[in-house]
């Protein structure tokens, strides 16, 4: 067999969604969408058709598909060092590490390989941090209703929402659930924990939810809530996976908030599609030690090195300013169609680009129909529960791109009523 036979690449045969069932489990309700290709915020699907993508894989894809800054460091990583164990040192570890100092609240940070994990060693560092600082032997949780927080076994329970839950049983102890937006309520939450002996290690929020309809956080209650925590001892966790790396209008989601958390979470945005995870704090609750947790591929100088260059370009490109304009731009032509459409819409709401369309209770159709719609216009968007449609375009994206998107909405919604 000759050297060219061996090289060549076999006849692909035509790529089948029934074969693709066959063999991958169906954890996702997918749309019939096969998607090839990318470029800016446009993407192809398998028949050459182009979409404008407001999904950007759920508020990932930072910089849209194939940006250069990206493709060269993809490129120059692999072809010098893709993976080592953490038992070495590795640069871009290091580097990625003192650039989300530098430019957080933060002061050390641990790196994994997606948002959930990142929570996962959130929890684990407040509850260590309640045993061996606080001394306190049952360490509870307080976390949000209507919160998301990952898939793993933890952060469902921290997940506030039950149908996340369902068939999961027995879910991990040390977690109690309180309204969002509601001091009221936290207070006595705390208050009835604690009654006996001190039990609240942490409060873990998100600054804006969104899997839970794209809700901001209300700017006096993160400050009572930081208060609190203050005045206790309490820990704040923030979770930044889908707010943070620019997408809100600033770095970090805690930013709008005037706030700053002990712990927070990062992955999403921060890998621009490569997956890659991190967990940050301040000095005084970094209580983790060798062996209290780790992970085989996080930090790995692949990720590192193109996480950095996502961070760089959000600097050197000033995609923070961009951000807000194009959010300011994307609210705006919402709140037009709302007015449009005053009996099917109740609320336009969001930060930066992360953005939702809340349609009213009287509504015949869902978000998932509009989502539906939309694919037909042309337009990729993303529901947040069955009323809410999600707005989370790269952060690269143009004012005629984003009028793009908002005639797509009215086209739907036209269709729709």
């Amino acid at each position: 067999m000759s050297p060219e036979t061996l090289v060549k690449s076999p006849t692909s045969a035509p790529f089948s969604t029934a074969e693709f069932d066959e063999y991958v489990m169906t954890t996702y309700a997918r749309f019939p969408l096969t998607l090839v290709r990318g470029s800016g915020s446009q993407v192809w699907d398998d028949q050459g058709r182009e979409y404008l993508d407001f999904v950007a894989g759920i508020a990932t894809c930072t910089l849209g598909h194939a940006h250069p800054a990206m493709v060269a460091a993809v490129t120059e990583q692999a072809q010098t060092l893709v993976h080592v164990s953490n038992l070495y040192y590795n640069e871009p570890q290091g580097e990625l590490a003192k650039w989300l100092v530098e430019h957080s609240c933060a002061d050390r940070a641990f790196f994994c390989n997606s948002g959930a994990e990142a929570n996962e060693a959130a929890i684990k560092l407040a509850r260590k941090y309640a045993h061996t600082v606080r001394n306190i032997s049952n360490p509870v949780i307080i976390t949000a209703n209507a919160s998301f927080h990952g898939r793993t076994l933890a952060t469902i329970t921290a997940t506030g929402q039950p149908k996340y839950q369902q068939n999961f049983n027995p879910l991990v102890p040390g977690f109690h659930y309180v309204p969002y937006n509601d001091v009221e309520a936290l207070k006595t939450a705390i208050a009835e924990l604690d009654s006996a002996e001190p039990q609240v290690a942490a409060i873990m929020l998100e600054g804006l939810q969104g899997e839970g309809g794209v809700r901001p956080g209300d700017l006096t209650y993160f400050q009572t809530v930081r208060q609190l925590c203050d005045e206790k001892g309490i820990l704040l966790i923030l979770d930044e996976v889908q707010v943070g790396m620019g997408r809100s209008g600033k770095l970090w989601g805690y930013e709008n908030l005037g706030i700053e958390p002990d712990i927070f979470t990062s992955a999403k945005g921060l890998g621009g599609g490569i997956p890659i995870g991190a967990m940050l704090c301040k000095s005084h609750c970094n209580v983790f030690g060798p062996g209290d947790h780790a992970s085989t591929f996080g930090g790995n100088p692949f990720a590192c090195a193109v996480a950095l260059a996502v961070c760089h370009t959000i600097e050197r490109e000033n995609l923070l300013s961009h951000v807000q304009a194009r959010g300011e731009q994307l609210r705006s032509g919402l709140t037009q169609i709302a007015h449009k459409f005053p009996s099917l819409i109740a609320d336009v709401r969001g930060w930066g680009l992360i953005n939702g369309l809340e349609l009213s209770t009287d509504s015949t159709f869902t978000a998932p129909d509009i989502v539906k719609v939309a694919i037909q216009e042309g337009v990729l968007l993303v529901p947040a529960g069955p009323k809410v449609v999600r707005f989370v375009p790269p952060l690269i994206v143009t004012a005629e791109e984003i009028d793009r998107a908002l005639t797509a909405v009215d086209r739907a919604l036209t269709l729709l009523s």
